[in-house]
């Protein structure tokens, strides 16, 4: 079994000032990462206005599976009009670990 992480720190528009205004921007994203059959939620800078940490977990029998997935998670954040991506925080774990 593998499980794989990441970690997405995203800057959000300069509209985005209130609480209300943020959630409508993460919000969306967490859903669309969700349909990769993930667990999604924001993690990280939750009192921070205009910017949001995104993490996605995954489990699977194989290693390039898990890959794969962080990488369309990955693309699908990087792609989002709305949101810059800064980073990418990214691990697997294995059996032997």
């Amino acid at each position: 079994m593998f499980t794989g992480t990441a970690v997405f720190d995203i800057l959000l528009p300069g509209d985005s000032r209130s609480l209300k205004a943020k959630r409508s921007y993460v919000r969306p994203i967490v859903a669309a990462l969700r349909k990769f059959e993930v667990s999604a939620a924001e993690v990280g800078a939750t009192d921070l206005h205009g910017r949001s940490q995104v993490g996605v977990a995954v489990v699977s029998g194989e290693h390039s599976h898990v890959q794969d997935v962080l990488d369309a998670c990955e693309k699908l954040v990087v792609g989002r009009p709305e949101a810059e991506l800064l980073s990418v925080r990214r691990r697997v774990f294995g059996p032997e670990e």
